[in-house]
């Protein structure tokens, strides 16, 4: 038996929690299915799946070998399909991440759809403020907010967030309304970082008689927070100023329970990037859902 059929027979096992059940779906004799577990396991070095009369259950190396495996015979499968006709369905899985309001505002009530045309595919959709690891945490592609770092990663451009300062109608009518960054040395600034204990540079804005600079003012504030669902409430509830892209706050902005302040003074547009691997074939299921993705950003992005 060779290692892809016996990749096969594992993914059914680990799927069916059954060496039986497993037999039974694939037409094969269960002692053929033992033989290929106890071939992968001689092969690897290490045991795949934790068996006693009751249950068959992944090990933690199983697991991981179960996620590798499942992605190697999609993009077999792909590939045995590369010259066949163009229409053929997308099938495996996908991991990929992006921030919570792009996940939460944009992208799920549009996934039905996406979903409806391509049923075979499965999407793991992870929305975080933390930078995952692309490479190492196994994500397709990621949607990333903000500058990006030296990288081996390929970036697509696809556009420019606009920022705005916002402030609660509570808050203003505590503070006052800041007509200028000189008013600012009387409120307060929410301070958002990625990691806690990390510094806030402080109220961003772009200077006025040099578009290319941004300037710095450091603000004091009572809260520091590390999750853009907090930093709106913190906002909402009145402890201070925000400066973040319009689409996260475009619904509490037309409730009437975000003001926006300092129109001129705000931070320069925020590049908005889909990153993915540097790999000479991008499995065609990436490639639809980028162009996807892409595709329906473009409606709330500057370019």
């Amino acid at each position: 038996m060779n290692r892809i059929e016996a990749m096969q027979i594992y993914l059914r096992v680990a799927e069916l929690a059954s060496f039986t059940q497993a037999a039974d779906s694939m037409g094969l004799p269960k002692a053929s299915v033992s033989m290929a577990i106890q071939q992968l396991e001689g092969e690897l070095g290490t045991r795949l799946l934790h068996r006693t009369t009751r249950r068959v259950q992944m090990t933690q190396d199983g697991q991981v070998f179960y996620e590798r495996s499942k992605d190697l015979l999609a993009d077999m499968d792909e590939l045995q399909g590369l010259f066949r006709d163009e229409q053929a369905s997308l099938k495996g899985r996908l991991r990929v991440d992006m921030p919570i309001a792009v996940a939460r505002d944009i992208v799920i009530p549009q996934l039905p759809e996406f979903l409806h045309a391509h049923p075979e595919l499965e999407i793991e959709l992870s929305s975080t403020d933390r930078r995952v690891d692309l490479v190492r945490e196994g994500f397709d592609c990621v949607l990333r907010v903000g500058a990006l770092g030296d990288s081996s990663l390929v970036a697509r451009p696809l556009g420019h967030y606009q920022l705005c300062n916002y402030a609660s109608p509570a808050y203003l009518a505590r503070f006052g309304t800041p007509l200028s960054p000189d008013d600012l040395k009387n409120h307060r600034l929410i301070h958002y970082v990625t990691t806690l204990g990390a510094r806030d540079p402080g109220f961003e804005y772009v200077d006025p008689s040099d578009a290319k600079r941004s300037v710095f003012l450091a603000m004091p504030g009572a809260l520091t927070v590390n999750n853009s669902d907090a930093y709106y409430g913190a906002c909402i509830a009145g402890l201070g100023i925000i400066q973040t892209p319009t689409l996260a706050t475009s619904a509490a902005w037309a409730r009437g329970e975000l003001i926006d302040i300092l129109p001129d003074y705000r931070a320069a547009p925020m590049p908005v990037s889909l990153l993915y691997a540097n790999r000479r074939h991008l499995p065609k299921r990436v490639q639809a859902f980028m162009n996807w993705l892409s595709a329906l950003m473009q409606a709330h992005l500057q370019s």
